[in-house]
C-alpha cells in the first residue's frame, strides 16, 4: 500500500491517471490530476481532474452529469501514474462514446494494399464517414469549451428552441433545393441540415454511434 506522500507528480505537478470501468474493466479515459484534484477525489469519492487547457480543477460530469464514482485506486510501480476503477454514470467520452479509446489505429501500409472493388469502396466510405465524426466532436468540444465568436456556441447559448428553429429552416431549404433540382444547391443545404441536426444531438447528448446503430437495425 502506497502513502499519499509517496506519489511522484511530474515537473508540472501532474499525475497521469487512467480511468477503468470497475465492472467491465474497459479503459474509459486518461486525464491528469494534481495534488488538489487528487485530494478532492479522495474526499468526495467522485473523480476530479486538472484541466491543462483551462488551467482549473474540474469534476468529471460537472456539466453532463456523467460522473465517475470511485471504487478502487492504484498507483503504479514507479509511483508516477494512477489507475482508478469507477462506476461510470452515462458515458466517459465528451463525444458521446462510452470510452475515449474508440478509434483504432490503422497502419498506412494496410491502406495501400486495398483490393480494388467492393473492399476499396467500403474503406473509402468509412474514411469519409469520419468527417461527420470530426464535425460532431468539434460541436461537442464547443459545448464543453466555449469559444468566443463561434456560431455553434451562439446556438448553445440560445438553447434548444433556436436550434430546432434552425433545423426547421434548413429542412425547408432542402425541400426548395430539391424542387429546383440543382445538385450543388441541394448538397449545400443538406450539409447545413446535417450540421444543425448534430448540434441538436450534442445538446441532447446523443452520439453518432447511436444513430449508426439505429440505421444498422433498419437495414
Amino acid at each position: 500500500m502506497a502513502s499519499f506522500l509517496d506519489i511522484k507528480f511530474n515537473k508540472q505537478g501532474l499525475l497521469p491517471t487512467i480511468i477503468q470501468d470497475a465492472k467491465s474493466n474497459e479503459i474509459l479515459m486518461m486525464a491528469y490530476m494534481n495534488r488538489q484534484s487528487l485530494e478532492k477525489t479522495l474526499e468526495t469519492g467522485i473523480t476530479h481532474f486538472w484541466s491543462r487547457s483551462r488551467q482549473r480543477l474540474w469534476q468529471k460530469g460537472e456539466s453532463s452529469g456523467n460522473i465517475q464514482e470511485v471504487q478502487e485506486m492504484y498507483i503504479d510501480c514507479d509511483k508516477d501514474a494512477l489507475l482508478i476503477k469507477v462506476n461510470q454514470k452515462g458515458v466517459a467520452c465528451h463525444t458521446g462514446h462510452k470510452s475515449c479509446f474508440y478509434r483504432p489505429i490503422i497502419r498506412d501500409k494496410v491502406d495501400e494494399v486495398r483490393i480494388e472493388g467492393i473492399e476499396s469502396k467500403v474503406s473509402d466510405m468509412k474514411n469519409k464517414s469520419l468527417v461527420l465524426q470530426k464535425v460532431y466532436q468539434t460541436i461537442v468540444d464547443r459545448k464543453e469549451n466555449p469559444k468566443q465568436g463561434s456560431y455553434t456556441n451562439y446556438l448553445f447559448d440560445k438553447g434548444i428552441d433556436k436550434m430546432l428553429k434552425k433545423v426547421g429552416e434548413e429542412s425547408a431549404e432542402v425541400i426548395i433545393a430539391a424542387k429546383n433540382a440543382v445538385e450543388g444547391e441541394l448538397v449545400y443545404e443538406i450539409a447545413d441540415l446535417l450540421y444543425h441536426l448534430m448540434v441538436v444531438m450534442a445538446e441532447q447528448n446523443i452520439s453518432l454511434d447511436k444513430i449508426y446503430d439505429e440505421m444498422e437495425r433498419r437495414r
